[in-house]
């Protein structure tokens, strides 16, 4: 046999690299054509072509299945961001352009809003799966306060709400909007969230302004109207 027809020899870890990413790409598959109570151990090993005590060498249950798949999504989703923000030389409108054409890829993976159903059922039935689903979910909250903050930073704007907040109303309305995509229509969550987005920025106070403030003063204090004059 020559070199180039030769099958290179996998090491074990890659081997069970190997194994681990076909048994999480089938799991995935069967979770979205199935759901994830139509999808048994043994139709999600048997469709990879692994035994099931492949699968045990790999993942303790189903659940650790459907949380890998969920790390993986906000993983990437939060790299994609940072490499994003991650440019000092930006100039705002270059930063903003930016953000729209990554917004404009959300929830376009028709797979993933299938998936997003099945976790948030899942996490609706099991308090074990509930409290890892709130572990991540809490992490990827963090991770897009923390560019939110950066990006009113770099505006030289002051966020009208705590960041962690205003990460957590974004994907509340990007997952809202997941739940409710239909095939045949366009996914509008990326032009939405950046609808909102700019509507926030432009709302927002210079920070000089409001470092100007007085501590534990409101930003803006609402004005009264002066008494009418009796007749």
């Amino acid at each position: 046999m020559s070199p180039t027809t030769a099958r290179k020899r996998l090491t074990r870890e890659e081997s069970r690299a190997q194994t681990r990413e076909r048994l999480v790409e089938t799991a995935q598959q069967l979770f979205v054509s199935n759901g994830y109570g139509g999808a048994s151990i043994r139709d999600i090993a048997d469709k990879a072509g692994y035994s099931q005590g492949a699968f045990y060498s790999n993942f303790s249950s189903k659940e650790d299945v459907l949380l890998e798949l969920l790390r993986r999504h906000m993983e990437a989703e939060a790299t994609q961001l940072f490499s994003v923000m991650g440019n000092e030389q930006q100039e705002p409108g270059q930063m903003l352009a930016e953000l729209e054409a990554w917004a404009s890829t959300l929830n376009h993976d028709a797979d993933w809003c299938m998936l997003s159903i099945e976790l948030q059922l899942h996490a609706n039935r099991s308090r074990s799966f509930a409290a890892e689903y709130r572990k991540v979910w809490d992490r990827h909250r963090s991770e897009l306060g923390g560019v939110i903050g950066q990006l009113f930073g770099k505006l030289g704007r002051t966020p009208p709400a705590a960041p962690d907040e205003l990460a957590a109303a974004f994907m509340a309305l990007s997952h809202g909007l997941a739940l409710q995509r239909i095939s045949t229509r366009p996914d509008p969550s990326g032009r939405l969230i950046m609808v909102f987005l700019r509507g926030l920025i432009a709302g927002a106070e210079d920070l000089g302004t409001a470092a100007a403030a007085p501590a534990g003063t409101p930003a803006r204090a609402p004005t009264k109207r002066a008494p009418k004059a009796g007749r």
